[in-house]
């Protein structure tokens, strides 16, 4: 679970490309037809708060959890004082809350970083511990599609006045583990750039081990959708959203 710590610097701008307006969008418009339009959140690997932010702007009252204590500063750094957002340092297979929240939202394949299936049974178990009654768990997750055929063993590279990274990708097709290598250049005082590197691990999970897990955890499944879309998941979909609900403590 460890990551995030050079990168974090540079997250933001690495990952302008995020269309973070439409992912927001997309979890207000599930979070509705499930009746929350107010109330309570949860964001669950919140990383920088973009997409938190977004969601205190359409009126929700958030708490974002994250593991990243650097990803955490920056958060906090831009929140607006309007938005009140409480931030919590928080690794996400032991997460405590005050109280129940009305849903749980985990974006940007936060569950992905867990290696083990126990440990995401964990994260679920936790979820629904602290959703209120029928509370809803929207969360995605990277597909063994994407990590096989997209990622694959790859190198791909991006620079930027403020820094630049080499990403060298390996997935192993055995235990669905992807790594990526990064490599950072940082720009810091006087123009003089920095070389960081990290590796970060993620895991594949195919939709049927997601539903035993959620199973498993006292959770109901709800539905799973191609991300962003309300179509069933494909055996070409790089995203899968997933809707589960509180199901009894």
């Amino acid at each position: 679970m460890e990551a995030y710590k050079s990168f974090a610097q540079v997250y933001d701008l690495f990952m302008d490309d995020v269309p973070y307006q439409e992912w927001s969008n997309y979890i207000i418009a599930l979070l509705r037809e499930h009746g929350i339009e107010d109330g309570l959140l949860l964001d669950l690997g919140c990383g920088t708060g973009t997409l938190t932010g977004l969601l205190a702007k359409a009126g929700y009252d958030m708490i974002g959890a994250d593991s990243s204590a650097e990803m955490l500063e920056i958060a906090r750094e831009r929140m607006a004082p309007e938005d009140n957002i409480l931030y919590l340092l928080q690794d996400m297979r032991e997460f405590e809350l005050f109280g129940t929240v009305r849903a749980v939202i985990s974006s940007c394949d936060s569950l992905n970083y867990l290696l083990e299936e126990e440990d995401l049974k964990k994260v679920f178990r936790l979820v629904n511990n602290y959703l209120d009654p029928k509370g809803i768990f929207l969360f995605d997750l990277n597909t063994v599609y994407k990590y096989k055929e997209i990622l694959g063993e790859a190198t791909r590279s991006e620079s930027r006045e403020a820094g630049s990274f080499i990403w060298e990708n390996y997935f192993d097709e055995e235990t669905k583990i992807n790594e990526y290598d990064l490599t950072l250049f940082i720009q810091e005082e006087r123009g003089l750039y920095r070389k960081y590197e990290e590796t970060h691990y993620q895991r594949a999970y195919s939709l049927e081990t997601i539903k035993k897990l959620l199973s498993e955890a006292g959770m109901e499944f709800v539905a799973a959708y191609d991300a962003f879309t309300k179509e069933p998941v494909k055996e070409e979909s790089e995203r899968m959203h997933i809707i589960a609900k509180e199901n009894g403590k």
